[in-house]
């Protein structure tokens, strides 16, 4: 009916226009979470990659400490003198040097938390110095500080009142009066499809068209990383340095994935463990707990709370949460398996348990891992390479059987114990090692058995013999990549217990193909040191494995030999003559 009344006439009839005069505020100053809000809805940038920008910047001397909350420069802060390093750059220098010629403006006044001046840019760049990514964030980052300090953006905002066959309308629009901060933040500015034409009351414009469109509500988008941010500001979840962290954690984890636009969409195994903690305990997925605790942890900051009471009763509420949870998994794994197979229906037989004696599967979706369905025991594996069985030969220990690990044929490979690799049978030996590494006194695979000297490049590493490597002999170092082939086409080899004079490294035992031994008068067997033997040195080459995928990260670690049992271990020096050479011509 009122679209029919509309229509009745094809002329719009100007009441009254009413014009006001207004500024849009130019920004406080730049903390870290606006910085990440940047980063993520305007540059593409995630969090984390952002804030690793930052840092970057930060260590060359480009712009200040990129981790604070404040918003508020400080009294004494040189506005001026921070303003003339950018007088040159040709991307700004007109605006800077108006404002150092009409006079800075006082930037608004912000939070003052205490911490850090907020970031501001510390010298001037350029694309070339700082790369693609650190340029943009660098020039984002300028040119918000130049607009902390300059005018605000006044514009004249105009509303039209307007009557269509005795309808009433009204229209709004803005005019630009002076643009203010916005010469430098473009992307702020007023629009120039925003102007309305001028008029007076009693003039009369042709109504062109006039339609009634129908539509339905649609459901909200997936959050964006910006969205995000600016929630966990909002509850008081993570600070200024934990807010990346946390976002990068749950897509690492494979709760999230980043679509387009840096929106982020829920994957199953999110949706399913946040259903199955809100089935469990909600607070363990809900905002309210996190918050609490940073509330107090802020209290210890302003000294009204003391320390070790909300530590131990913050550790009392997780802990009577753990045990809670624990009690409850039934929930959880009820919930997994509709969308999830559970893991003794995964993978294919590999080795034996070493306590029930049933073979465990092999899980090879990372993390890979074995489980036996029997024990419901899972066990590690080191990551990024392939996992075979190692000739059926059980740990002398536990009874587990042996697993090899191999990273490729250029690469480096070693057995290990499955029970051992996550719970070491020794005091000296930390999770995640092999049987190259197990200091084990008698076990044919140990480093004991088979270490045969000092890596010639790393401090900490043992050139262990690969047993598997046959007939193409190798050695190779127990942490770093370093390989040593020798002895092509042998048909064994193996580790005395007797030591050179020399070196200290151990010798070798080497039975030769007879076809193919390099040995003078036919002999096929000879017993000598590796690195100083005259009939050894032409026969070694150093390499380095192919680690497309590098393992795990170890640091630290014994130094040394193989330690027999009788005190040897630490005492090995690193072969000198044939094989330092070798190592420098490598390098």
């Amino acid at each position: 009916m009122f679209v029919n009344l509309a229509k009745t006439s094809k002329d719009a009839k100007v009441e009254s226009v009413s014009k006001k005069e207004k500024a849009k505020q130019r920004p406080q100053a730049l903390n870290t979470v606006e910085m990440l809000r940047v980063g993520s809805s305007a540059l593409g940038m995630g969090p984390q990659h952002t804030m690793q920008i930052a840092e970057r910047l930060y260590t060359q001397g480009y712009i200040s400490y990129p981790r604070t909350e404040t918003t508020h420069y400080p009294e004494n802060f040189d506005l001026k003198g921070t303003l003339k390093q950018q007088a040159n750059c040709p991307h700004w220098a007109e605006e800077v040097k108006e404002l150092l010629a009409s006079g800075l403006n006082r930037p608004r006044k912000g939070t003052d938390a205490g911490d850090h001046p907020p970031i501001t840019p510390m010298r001037a760049a350029s694309e070339a110095e700082l790369g693609s990514d650190g340029w943009r964030l660098f020039d984002y980052i300028t040119r918000h500080f130049i607009s902390t300090i300059s005018q605000d953006c006044k514009y004249l905002q105009t509303t039209i009142y307007f009557t269509i066959g005795g309808e009433n309308f009204t229209c709004t629009g803005k005019t630009l009066i002076s643009a203010g901060f916005t010469t430098v933040m473009p992307w702020q500015g007023i629009p120039l499809e925003e102007e309305l034409p001028v008029c007076d009351r009693g003039d009369l414009f042709t109504v062109e068209e006039i339609r009634l469109v129908e539509r339905q509500t649609s459901p909200p988008e997936y959050l964006t990383e910006a969205e995000l941010i600016t929630l966990m500001e909002k509850h008081g979840v993570g600070t200024d340095a934990s807010i990346p962290v946390h976002i990068n954690n749950i897509c690492q984890r494979n709760y999230v994935t980043v679509e387009n636009g840096r929106k982020l969409k829920p994957t199953n195994l999110g949706i399913v463990l946040v259903h199955g903690y809100y089935r469990i305990d909600a607070e363990l997925v809900l905002p309210t707990i996190r918050s609490a605790v940073e509330k107090q942890l802020n209290l210890i900051a302003l000294g009204k709370a003391d320390f070790s009471q909300v530590l131990q009763h913050t550790l009392d509420i997780f802990k009577r949460k753990f045990h809670y949870f624990f009690d409850s998994i039934n929930s959880m794994d009820e919930l997994m398996e509709v969308s999830f197979s559970p893991i003794a229906a995964s993978g294919k037989p590999l080795s034996r348990c070493g306590k029930c004696h049933r073979f465990m599967k092999y899980i090879q979706a990372k993390p890979s891992r074995l489980h036996c369905s029997h024990c419901d025991e899972t066990y590690s594996l080191p990551q990024n390479g392939a996992i075979k069985l190692y000739k059926e030969i059980k740990c002398p220990l536990d009874d587990f059987e042996l697993v090899l690990w191999t990273s490729g044929a250029r690469g480096k490979c070693y057995p290990l114990c499955p029970y051992c690799f996550s719970n070491p049978p020794f005091r000296d030996m930390k999770k995640g090692l092999g049987c190259n590494e197990c200091t084990h006194p008698t076990c044919a695979h140990s480093l004991s058995s088979l270490g045969i000297a000092q890596c010639v490049e790393c401090e900490s590493g043992v050139l262990v013999l690969d047993p598997t490597s046959g007939p193409k002999w190798r050695m190779a170092c127990n942490k770093c990549n370093v390989v040593v082939h020798f002895f092509e086409h042998a048909h064994k080899v193996q580790v005395s217990s007797d030591s050179c004079d020399s070196c200290d490294a151990s010798l070798v035992d080497v039975d030769f193909n007879k076809t193919r031994s390099p040995l003078p008068h036919g002999d096929t067997q000879h017993s000598g040191c590796v690195f100083c033997d005259p009939v050894f040195q032409d026969l070694v080459e150093l390499k380095h494995a192919t680690m497309r995928h590098p393992m795990h990260h170890r640091g630290g670690g014994r130094r040394g030999g193989r330690g027999r049992g009788r005190g040897r271990r630490g005492n090995l020096k690193k072969p000198k003559d044939k094989m330092a050479a070798l190592a420098a011509y490598f390098v």
